[in-house]
């Protein structure tokens, strides 16, 4: 299916959004994620499941000073 990733088309086989985030690389990073503007907490990411043009929203936090 077709996901709308931080703005960009992206072709995904998963069906959650915890497998998205394995599929596309972000296993074991910490992220912050949304599906069509809602937050979704790590905890309930197995539980999402999307739909052909959702809008993920996945955001790594910053280091710096």
């Amino acid at each position: 299916m077709t996901l709308l990733l931080n703005g960009e088309p992206r072709e995904v086989a998963a069906e959650t959004l915890a497998q998205v985030l394995d599929e596309l690389g972000y296993a074991g990073r910490v992220v912050a994620t949304a599906v069509n503007g809602d937050f979704v907490p790590a905890r309930k990411r197995e539980t999402v499941r999307l739909t052909e043009g959702d809008r993920i929203e996945v955001v790594a936090p910053m280091q710096g000073g």
